[in-house]
Formats: structure tokens, C-alpha cells, sequence
């Protein structure tokens, strides 16, 4: 059975925006970005194939334990991101090291493997 454009539409983003931050030419914070938005459209894909939707990115991280069954350090990388993902945002600051974004980038490459695994 083919999975849902819907689906397939957020792999297909969150699979782009990941290989895009791995270009080292890119200044951190666009790699941050672009790294954590991936790693969120393929949580929420994980999260909707399993029939369940969330507004709410913190739930969206959070339930990767039951929606792909990621190790407890993947999901917990990817909640840590978040918060310095708000304070960018909405604080006009985040303390982003090249540390900080290979992990990140790491966390959304397992994300992104176990979601292929799973369809």
C-alpha cells in the first residue's frame, strides 16, 4: 500500500532540509535550521502514520520514543534543539556551537532512518 501524499510530502521536505544542513558553506544557524526543521517533519510524518496529529513540536519530539521506537538520547537531542530553537526564535539568541549542529544533525539522521525502516 502506498503511503499518503501527505506522508510522503513531509518525508520528502524533512529528507531535503536534512542533506541541506550537512553543507558546510551554510552559516551555523541556517544549518541549525534547517537540520531541525527536517528532523521535525520526519517526527511528525512518524507521528501521523500512526493516525495521530499534534500542532505542539515539544509532543512531536517527545513521542518519537512510541512512534519509531528512537533511543531515549535521540528524542531528548531533538527536545534540547527545540529550546534553543525558541530562543532564537523569540529571544533573538541561541548559544549554537558546530557541536550543538552535528548532533543535531545525528538525532534527525536516526529519526530519518527509523522512519524509513517503519514504512
Amino acid at each position: 500500500m502506498k503511503p499518503p501524499a501527505e506522508l510522503l510530502g513531509l518525508r520528502e521536505t524533512g529528507e531535503a532540509r536534512l542533506k541541506d544542513s550537512q553543507n558546510r558553506s551554510l552559516s551555523l544557524a541556517s544549518r541549525f535550521d534547517l537540520a531541525y526543521n527536517g528532523a521535525h517533519a520526519l517526527a511528525l510524518a512518524a507521528l501521523r502514520r500512526m493516525g495521530y496529529r499534534s500542532e505542539n513540536r515539544h509532543t512531536v519530539f517527545s513521542a518519537l520514543h512510541h512512534t519509531l521506537g528512537v533511543p531515549p538520547g535521540t528524542w531528548r537531542m531533538l527536545l534540547k534543539c527545540h529550546v534553543l530553537r525558541n530562543q532564537a526564535e523569540y529571544e533573538g539568541h541561541a548559544d549554537l556551537g558546530e557541536r550543538t549542529v552535528d548532533d543535531l544533525i545525528a538525532a534527525a539522521q536516526e529519526v530519518q532512518k527509523a522512519l524509513a525502516r517503519s514504512c
